[in-house]
C-alpha cells in the first residue's frame, strides 16, 4: 500500500512539474514568448528585434532597459509566469514567491535541470 501512494505521488509531482514551462529568452521564438501570462504579440515582436538587433540579454536588467514596456514590476511577473533570462529567474520573483526560509523550493530553471536528470 505504501508503495502505491509512493508512486501515486511521485507521478503526480512529475506531471505537476511538466505543467509549469520554462522559457529561455535567449533561444525562444515567438510562440513560446507568446505562451508567456503577461507576454503579448507585440511584445514578443519586440523582444526578437531587440535580441536580433543588439544580441542576447544578458540579464533581467538588460531587457529592462531594450525592451520598452518591460519595467521590473512586469520582469518580476514574467519570471513567475516562467521567463527566465540565462537560465535565471528575476530576483524579485523569487522573493515574492511564498517559500517557507530553508525549504526547498526550486526556481523554475532549477525545476527543470531536475525534471530533465530524472529522464
Amino acid at each position: 500500500m505504501l508503495k502505491v501512494c509512493a508512486l501515486i505521488a511521485a507521478s503526480l509531482l512529475l506531471f505537476c512539474g511538466q505543467a509549469f514551462a520554462v522559457v529561455e529568452i535567449n533561444s525562444a521564438d515567438q510562440a513560446a514568448l507568446d505562451s508567456i501570462a503577461g507576454i503579448g504579440p507585440a511584445t514578443s515582436k519586440a523582444i526578437l528585434e531587440e535580441r536580433k538587433k543588439g544580441g542576447n540579454f544578458k540579464d533581467w536588467s538588460d531587457l529592462e532597459l531594450r525592451v520598452k514596456g518591460v519595467g521590473e514590476k512586469n520582469s518580476i511577473k514574467l519570471s513567475a509566469a516562467g521567463l527566465v533570462v540565462n537560465g535565471q529567474t528575476h530576483q524579485g520573483a523569487s522573493a515574492s514567491k511564498s517559500a517557507k526560509p530553508g525549504s526547498n523550493a526550486k526556481t523554475p530553471a532549477e525545476a527543470v535541470k531536475v525534471n530533465e536528470k530524472q529522464k
